[in-house]
């Protein structure tokens, strides 16, 4: 990989260190828009339209779903049409989406804005990001992931307070278009000189190419599948994010009642800031730290968090308990690519990062839903809460499993494959 080369990872002259630039503005933008930005959508298509919230939220888990499956062709994409053409297409889709929804007038109009934004996620979203940055880290590979999805906890700090405030301003369709074209204008010109591949290596999934001229072909996903050190990070990677959504999306909920609307909107900035800090304190040592061990440490962290939290009524130690759990915010998507290097290798780098996250997504996708389900048998969030801390400590105990050496999951290419790749 990168080593064989004998470049040095540390200077800030290496070209890497602008990929991770272009790679934090995409993140910025695609989470900014794609993921907290959805909370501004619903209450302003409801207020321009009259739209019930049933609605714009089905759309949210529809874009969500449509996510999940088509980040699995990640690498068949990388493939066939490359890496800057993908995420060009990517910034097209997600700018396409935004106006949409700034001009849209009818229903169908709300699905296909959100079709285009899994788009979006697919060209400009972790798993483009994370391949491309594994083909040029390799002794700062941690860091250089911690930094660029930083972007993702940043689009949501600062992005969206921008977008309600200039929605104030000057109303929510001009927000919208102001917004895109500032994206266009700070992501376009670092995409197009910034990304590509580093010399000698394919566009396939970020390996070295198996010969002159040629890009090893997309690997199964079926080997995958059937790959137990996959499963291993996958799972509980899957479970933990299930827990981490649920307590997210119901934080406020649970804590208005105890310590009022301004603490509890308190928390949630706390614990979005201890997201960054986390990733960033991450970052400076997680290259020399086994990934398994350290993501079990962060799973566990959050849970003893979350268990504090639920015996204790302190607004200070409510919020000590926040911060804590926010540390951990960010690294769930920093360690799969660390461990996936580490133990897959790199030539199904691409593959195992989109079957992966589509995993990780529907899975998490129900941890809200499941939440909320079990706080209505209940009738508080002792148990839903609980429930939660016992994920964490199952997902902890499962990502420490080691199931055995690599295991080569490119032999088990299909005929069908082949001839398509050849």
């Amino acid at each position: 990989m990168i080593a064989a080369t004998g470049v040095d990872e540390s200077s800030l002259r290496y070209r890497g260190w602008r990929v991770v630039l272009a790679c934090f503005l995409m993140a910025f933008f695609m989470f900014g828009f794609g993921l907290y930005g959805q909370g501004v959508y619903l209450a302003e298509l409801q207020r321009a339209h009259g739209w019930p919230g049933t609605l714009v939220s089905a759309a949210s888990t529809f874009s969500f779903l449509l996510t999940a499956v088509l980040v699995i062709f990640t690498d068949d994409l990388l493939a066939r049409i490359g890496l800057r053409s993908l995420i060009l297409c990517g910034l097209t889709a997600l700018g396409a989406s935004t106006v949409l929804l700034a001009v849209m007038q009818t229903p169908w109009q709300l699905y296909l804005a959100y079709a285009l934004m899994s788009v979006g996620w697919t060209g400009m979203g972790t798993v483009v990001i994370a391949t491309v940055l594994n083909a040029w880290f390799e002794r700062r590979r941690g860091l250089a992931l911690s930094l660029a999805f930083n972007g993702a906890t940043c689009g949501g700090i600062i992005l969206v307070p921008l977008l309600l405030s200039l929605t104030g301003s000057i109303g929510f369709r001009s927000a919208m278009l102001v917004a895109t074209i500032a994206m266009v204008l700070l992501v376009l010109p670092v995409v197009v000189i910034f990304i590509d591949w580093p010399a000698k290596v394919s566009q396939a999934s970020g390996d070295r190419p198996s010969g002159a001229g040629t890009a090893k072909p997309p690997h199964s996903r079926r080997a995958l599948l059937a790959n137990a050190a996959f499963w291993t990070m996958v799972l509980p990677i899957a479970i933990a994010l299930l827990a981490q959504m649920g307590f997210i999306i119901h934080q406020v909920t649970f804590l208005e009642p105890l310590i009022g609307r301004y603490a509890a909107g308190l928390a949630v900035t706390i614990m979005a800031a201890m997201a960054v800090v986390g990733r960033l304190s991450l970052g400076l040592f997680v290259d020399r730290l086994d990934p398994r061990l350290a993501c079990a440490a962060s799973m566990t962290s959050q849970a003893a968090a979350l268990f504090v939290l639920l015996q204790s009524e302190s607004p200070t130690v409510l919020l000590i308990c926040c911060a804590v759990y926010g540390f951990s915010i960010g690294n769930m998507i920093t360690f799969p690519p660390l461990i996936i290097q580490r133990e897959i290798g790199s030539t199904a780098f691409a593959a195992a990062m989109g079957l992966g996250t589509s995993i990780s997504g529907v899975v998490s996708a129900f941890g809200p839903g499941i939440v909320g389900l079990v706080r209505s048998f209940t009738g508080n969030y002792t148990t839903a809460f609980a429930m939660c801390v016992m994920l964490d400590v199952v997902a902890a105990g499962i990502v420490l499993w080691r199931p055995g050496k690599r295991v080569e999951v490119s032999r088990d290419l299909s005929p069908e494959r082949d001839r398509r790749v050849g």
